[in-house]
């Protein structure tokens, strides 16, 4: 097919979607796989006699491994070609994987996670270019919204996935599972994705990799730590936030000086990309942050199973479902501008109902308001997506995939994290049991405590007999804090409608199109 036939047809033809499939497999096993392994790390903590905090690191040392690797994605792209690069993705994914599941120590656990997330941070932002070349700037839209599937029914399905396999199997089967998708993946991008033809490249900025990576990987550790400390005041995390701040913010200084460099700051020039990302990024930090912590209610205040709790989050998927082709389309004729605020109204409203949970909240309710945010995430973050890369040249598409997904990850993970530490600080503030101690931190036991635990654990109600009234009150003060904690969230949401206003409200040409309004002839070369 020419790339003129691909250029004028609006629809979505065999051949693209070939190529989305490849994609879409891809980043279904890096998403699902962090989400199905956080609902092991209670599994983990059995198996390997650790602590919270130590078994923590299976979700840390994988997300810091994604830091490391995205801002090296988009110059790797073009020196050795996205297909090539892709597949050494995916294989050093499921190797990964694999030697997870012959883990006999947290340590080793922990140092494959490294493995597999080295592989995992670059399949999300190649698999965006790949796509985005493919199939043109005025189909951005539509195949957005297919790329967004996994992206949006990832913390969905990983939960309910991850426990049915831990149920009916053992943990190892979490990691086992993607070694069959990934070969299959492997094969079907040979078969699918166009040939590699890179061209001579510009030579790698090894002082921006120097300043860059190991920057953003300290940052997020001092930030993945302070759920564990519970302040900024410990130098666990605060001393690796400022220094990797600092190196941070003295790449974002050298990186105006290079011609080629690691990350492409400049592209924050276009408008349209600049306000994108702005609104992801602020999006990200509250919808990501407390997404988390919805299954973490049905499992804490209302003593569902990890099954249980990931069935009752499906409603979010499906509304997801319905809304995503729809946005996808909209976004590829009608400005996000006039579309994405309606969406944000969505959430906004379905949010509303967890700022007022109790031990009691009817599943009726929370699941419709579940319903009514998913309608709004699938008419929201991938017509923002769209609106960053769709007015880059063709050139430009591998830089501007690595930093939306840079800006992705870490509003991730500082979402996460700030939601953790005002829950944790909510919790904190119940009431001490007189006279009952926890004999791992020496500290006084406290109602909530107390009343989470045993939801999970009956037996601590046998060990410590207390009256059943203190239990009550304790998932009484449980439930307010994830009140407390989820009015946070809802006014960081209510901030998104603030550079959402800035989105583009008229109808912008492709960066693709040449000057006289006609689409280049020339085929899509992949490099």
């Amino acid at each position: 097919m020419t790339q003129q036939s691909v250029a004028t047809s609006d629809k979505l033809d065999a051949a693209v979607l070939k190529v989305a499939g490849v994609v879409v497999l891809g980043a279904i096993m890096s998403i699902l796989d962090v989400t199905v392994v956080s609902v092991a790390l209670p599994t983990f903590q059995t198996e390997f006699d650790a602590s919270y905090a130590r078994v923590a690191w299976t979700m840390t040392a994988y997300t810091l491994a994604l830091a490391t690797v995205i801002p090296l994605s988009g110059w790797a792209a073009d020196r050795f070609g996205t297909k090539r690069l892709y597949m050494v993705a995916l294989a050093l994914f499921t190797i990964g994987s694999g030697l997870c599941a012959t883990a006999d120590t947290i340590g080793e656990l922990i140092g494959y996670r490294v493995l597999q997330g080295l592989g995992g941070g670059m399949l999300m932002p190649l698999g965006m270019t790949i796509m985005t070349r493919a199939a043109g700037p005025h189909r951005i839209g539509r195949l957005m919204a297919v790329l967004g599937i996994p992206m949006l029914l990832g913390p969905i399905g990983g939960p309910i996935l991850g426990g049915w396999l831990i149920d009916t199997a053992s943990w190892h089967w979490i990691f086992l599972i993607n070694i069959p998708i990934g070969v299959i993946a492997l094969v079907y991008a040979q078969m699918a994705l166009p040939k590699d033809a890179p061209e001579p490249s510009e030579s790698f900025d090894f002082v921006g990799m120097i300043m860059l990576s190991p920057g953003l990987a300290l940052f997020l550790y001092g930030v993945s730590s302070l759920p564990e400390v519970g302040t900024f005041a410990e130098a666990k995390v605060w001393a690796p936030m400022l220094v990797g701040g600092a190196l941070v913010v003295a790449f974002v200084l050298y990186s105006f000086k290079p011609r080629h460099p690691l990350l492409d700051l400049r592209l924050f020039r276009n408008r349209s990309l600049t306000v994108a990302s702005v609104t992801l990024f602020v999006f990200i930090i509250a919808f990501m942050g407390a997404g988390l912590l919805f299954p973490s209610y049905f499992l804490q205040v209302r003593g569902e199973s990890t099954l249980a709790a990931g069935l009752l989050m499906a409603p979010q998927g499906i509304g997801a479902m319905i809304t995503m082709p729809i946005a996808g389309t909209l976004a590829d004729r009608v400005p996000i501008g006039r579309t994405v605020p309606f969406a944000l109204a969505l959430i906004v409203a379905g949010f509303f109902s967890f700022t007022q949970v109790d031990p009691q909240t009817s599943y009726w309710l929370l699941g419709g308001s579940l319903f009514v945010m998913g309608l709004g995430m699938g008419g929201t973050m991938m017509p923002i997506m769209t609106s960053a890369l769709r007015t880059l040249q063709a050139q430009e598409v591998a830089r501007g995939s690595t930093l939306v997904n840079i800006l992705q990850q870490i509003g991730g993970s500082v979402g996460a994290a700030v939601m953790s530490v005002i829950l944790t600080n909510e919790l904190n503030g119940s009431r001490p049991i007189p006279g009952l101690v926890d004999p791992s931190t020496g500290k006084p036991v406290t109602e909530a405590g107390l009343a989470i635990a045993s939801q999970q654990r009956p037996e601590l109600l046998e060990q410590m007999p207390v009256d059943p009234s203190i239990i009550q009150s304790g998932l009484d003060f449980a439930a307010k804090s994830f009140a407390a904690t989820f009015w946070v969230a809802f006014a960081l949401v209510l901030l998104t409608f603030v550079p959402a206003a800035l989105l583009p409200r008229r109808r912008q040409p492709a960066q693709l199109d040449d000057p006289q309004g006609d689409l280049v002839k020339t085929p899509v070369v992949i490099h």
